[in-house]
């Protein structure tokens, strides 16, 4: 595994470890190697040249293959490079697409035939398309590919999820989004963005109040200042996430997994969300605000183009080599309504995930030959999340309990027939976040209503940089105990409270044990389990 210190000397040769504001000249954070190829062009002035201000970011890395993402700011065409070593002493050499407005000038290159076991160093640049000495500065960047077949190497990752959240931005007085710099401090080999990649549905604020009298500032850009309903706003939201310099440099050197929930259209929502009920949307279609929504996410996101039915699906398995295949699941776009999610027949309007879906994840785990099974749920299964009220008054629910602790009613059918489904299937583990709290929950069918299911452990993480609650009600259908939790002592708690976590997963090579801390955005970890495999 490579170093941090080796990381971070590569990242400083190359302009990415270098400090400043995210808002002066160091946001470009320019590398100023000259690649090979054609040199820049000594006569064009700055204002000709294409600029890359959102720097480079990583996804989906997979066998031989991983995703290289870049944006430009103008029709130009993305030229990637990359070797095994930082020297670049025979680096191969992908013509990439053409940026264009019609992606909001994202592009991206799936790299296939890597090697394994190996750290991959890039440079990416975009190129005039009618002059190709007039180029943009170079961006460099790492990752690693899997391990080898031989399983001898250890698999660290990270996850969490809700950024820029409750109008708790980028505030460059406090540091900037710290905890990404938290984790790449600790050099995981990728990063799974459980959900809420944005917070598309709140304004931020240039400054907003927090606890104990104190004053959050933020940066502010025209497209965070109301909700988002076009897909400029839309678009804004995400490359509003790319100004802080933590997640930039982060987003070099440390693949990542998207999946997305609510926030990443608007809050809530499902096929019962009335948006008459909300003056500040002036756009009343939610299918309208799913569509724009969706396009951005799809633009921005660091994902492998996977259609099905000509739909791009969220929902995929990431495999990590010998220990590890994560399964990442979209629990937003299949759901029925959200409801009183008490009916006793399984139905379109109990779906969470879908039966597709849900057919997907048992034929994928059953085939799985990893050692560890991760299921990487954007929303817990068995906390009450609420949303309102039904015309009855009944209260409705956003997740899969309903609070009653009793049999399985609603969308808990659909759980129980996937776990009913799995409960052969050894060393499943469950990791989410979605509540602003961290936790660990450990599932025992001894304890439950529903039995015919094997234990297993779900791990709460988050929040990213957004308000903190908790905790919330825990439904006992399943049969979970909170074995931990950490949450603040006052609803929507500012980052300045520190109650922001990222979980972190360790699989040691040797033992094929697997760990799990939940991790403050100081780097410190609050709780540790470590779970022994099965049959192994």
């Amino acid at each position: 595994m490579t170093s941090f210190s080796s990381r971070r000397r590569f990242l400083v040769q190359s302009g990415l470890a270098a400090g400043g504001s995210a808002l002066s000249g160091s946001l470009l954070l320019s590398a100023c190697s000259t690649p090979s190829g054609s040199a820049p062009m000594i006569g064009a002035s700055d204002a000709e040249r294409p600029k890359m201000p959102s720097g480079l970011q990583f996804g989906d890395v997979t066998g031989d293959r991983a995703i290289v993402w870049g944006r430009s700011d103008r029709l130009s065409q993305m030229i990637v490079e990359y070797d095994t070593t930082d020297r670049f002493t025979n680096p191969s050499r992908v013509m990439g697409p053409y940026a264009t407005a019609a992606t909001d000038f994202t592009t991206r290159v799936d790299l296939s035939g890597l090697p394994l076991g190996q750290s991959i160093f890039t440079r990416v640049r975009y190129v005039d398309p009618n002059n190709s000495r007039i180029q943009s500065e170079t961006r460099l960047g790492q990752f690693r590919t899997p391990p080898l077949a031989d399983g001898k190497r250890p698999v660290r990752f990270h996850w969490s999820g809700d950024m820029a959240g409750q109008g708790w931005g980028i505030n460059l007085e406090f540091g900037g989004v710290k905890i990404y710099e938290a984790m790449r401090r600790r050099n995981p080999d990728f990063f799974v963005h459980n959900g809420d990649t944005i917070y598309a549905d709140r304004v931020i604020k240039p400054e907003q109040k927090a606890e104990g009298g104190r004053i959050w500032k933020n940066i502010v850009t025209e497209e965070v200042s109301k909700v988002a309903e076009t897909l400029k706003e839309y678009r804004g939201r995400h490359s509003y996430n790319l100004l802080d310099e933590h997640v930039l440099r982060f987003s070099a050197e440390v693949p990542q997994v998207w999946q997305w929930d609510d926030h990443d259209v608007t809050n809530n929502w499902s096929a019962s969300k009335d948006l008459n009920d909300y003056p500040e949307y002036k756009e009343k279609n939610l299918n309208v605000l799913i569509a724009r929504g969706r396009q951005a996410f799809l633009e921005y996101s660091p994902m492998r183009s996977d259609n099905l039915g000509g739909v791009q699906r969220i929902y995929r398995t990431i495999p990590y080599g010998p220990l590890l295949d994560v399964f990442v699941l979209d629990m937003r776009s299949y759901r029925g309504p959200n409801s009183s999610n008490k009916q006793t027949v399984e139905s379109s309007d109990t779906a969470f995930i879908g039966n597709t879906q849900l057919d997907w994840l048992v034929a994928e785990l059953k085939a799985s030959k990893a050692t560890w099974k991760v299921i990487s749920a954007d929303m817990p299964l068995s906390l009450g999340v609420e949303d309102g009220k039904d015309a009855k008054g009944d209260e409705k629910w956003e997740a899969v309990a309903n609070t009653d602790d009793g049999a399985p009613l609603g969308r808990e059918l659909e759980i129980a027939r996937l776990l009913r489904n799995i409960k052969d299937i050894p060393n499943i583990v469950w990791i989410t976040t979605d509540v602003h709290y961290c936790a660990a929950h450990y599932y025992d069918p001894a304890q439950a209503q529903f039995k015919d299911f094997s234990p297993f452990w779900e791990f709460v993480a988050g929040p990213l940089n957004a308000g903190s609650f908790g905790p919330n009600k825990l439904d006992k259908t399943f049969g979970p105990k909170v074995v931990f939790e950490k949450c603040p002592p006052a609803p929507n708690s500012s980052p300045f409270a520190g109650f922001q976590f990222f979980g972190e997963v360790n699989i040691d090579p040797q033992s094929k044990t697997l760990s799990v801390d939940l991790i403050d955005l100081d780097g410190v970890s609050q709780f540790k389990q470590t779970i022994n495999p099965i049959g192994i």
